[in-house]
């Protein structure tokens, strides 16, 4: 039901890192070094993030007062991890200066970073991750005891507590990594926003970064991404679809020009699609008088089966389809890869919303007309 957040795109962005800074001076390697009480039996393993994936570099020893010491050679911003016992894991972001990190195994909020400024705003986004993660946790819990007593209303708000709760740390995420400045732990924060909702803030943050870190594999790779992207972002025209009616007639998106539209992209196979079809179809009915209305856009194969759903489901809307499944024009030029998969667009033809349906649909039908 909710998506968790579970570190992948922050470890896929730390993985690609490298690069260089233009003047500044350093003498190539890091001290990191701290204190563990309450240490448990086992190893301490350091990692640094590079190409695909962490490699182990060494372990690391504590004496016995808990206190270890470990030189890197770190020529370019680089990002290490150490794991401790495989109980708690610390991310660290090292270029210029020594870092220290102590904590007592009897306190799980005893963690204190100390020298690297770029690993003080790791932390950061570790906390993040952790609040965000604990309230996933509990409305996955919700909502599985309802779905369990089969409380459709209960499953309704606890759905649209979830978008609440999206929304709200897309916008902590965002606060957390504008109070980082120029620090280049803003990588690590940057792949949990959701770059359909939040381009136009990632192309900004990625240009900033461009300048400090220039030549940077990670930036690199973002740069290209977001250009994909670019075309299909919010405020964008959305692209021409011209594609035939059940009927062989050739409709155009832009027919509808001077409505709010809907692009659907559904298919009579996709069970969520279908689910889904009777919230559009009210929401049409209720709306259609207003300047609403929905162009379906099918990836189906067959155009028996794209007709006979159209019937089954009751969608007076505009259909059009080139029956050719994902590989569809409509398809590889929205860059869909997955359905159920919608875009809102107003009277002059731009995006103002992507994946909407259920209740975020008609919360923003509301916004629109109510």
């Amino acid at each position: 039901m909710l998506n968790r957040m579970n570190g992948v795109a922050l470890l896929v962005l730390l993985a690609f890192f490298s690069c260089e800074e233009k003047n500044v001076v350093v003498d190539g390697k890091v001290e990191i070094s701290g204190k563990i009480e309450n240490a448990r039996d086992g190893a301490v393993v350091l990692s640094q993030f590079t190409d695909s994936r962490p490699i182990v570099l060494d372990t690391v020893e504590l004496d016995n007062k808990g206190e270890f010491s470990y030189e890197v050679a770190v020529d370019a911003p680089t990002f290490f991890e150490l794991n401790f016992y495989g109980e708690k894991i610390v991310r660290l972001a090292l270029f210029k200066d020594d870092v220290e990190v102590d904590y007592n195994f009897a306190d799980p909020e005893s963690l204190v970073i100390n020298g690297s400024k770029d690993s003080q705003e790791m932390l950061k986004i570790e906390e993040l991750m952790e609040a965000y993660q604990t309230k996933v946790n509990q409305l996955n819990e919700a909502y599985y005891k309802a779905m369990g007593d089969n409380d459709t209303e209960t499953i309704k708000q606890i759905q649209i507590d979830a978008m609440a709760l999206e929304s709200n740390q897309s916008s902590e995420v965002k606060k957390v990594i504008n109070s980082m400045g120029d620090s280049f732990a803003s990588l690590a924060a940057i792949g949990l926003l959701n770059p359909k909702n939040e381009f136009q803030f990632m192309d900004s943050l990625v240009a900033k970064l461009d300048e400090k870190y220039p030549e940077t594999k990670t930036i690199i790779q973002l740069k290209q991404q977001l250009d994909d992207m670019r075309a299909l972002s919010m405020g964008q025209v959305a692209p021409e679809i011209e594609l035939p009616n059940p009927a062989g007639e050739t409709v155009k998106l832009s027919d509808l020009r001077g409505k709010y539209v809907m692009i659907d992209f559904w298919a009579a196979w996709c069970k969520p699609c279908r689910e889904e079809n009777p919230n559009v179809v009210k929401l049409y009915n209720e709306y259609k008088d207003k300047g609403f209305e929905v162009f379906g856009v099918s990836l189906d194969r067959t155009k028996e089966a794209w007709v006979d759903a159209i019937a089954e489901d009751g969608l007076e809307w505009t259909q059009v389809s080139d029956l050719q499944y994902f590989n569809s024009a409509a398809a590889e030029l929205y860059q869909i890869n997955a359905i159920p998969a919608t875009y809102l667009i107003d009277p002059d033809g731009k995006i103002i919303g992507k994946d909407l349906r259920g209740p975020s649909l008609r919360v923003k039908l509301e916004e629109i007309f109510d």
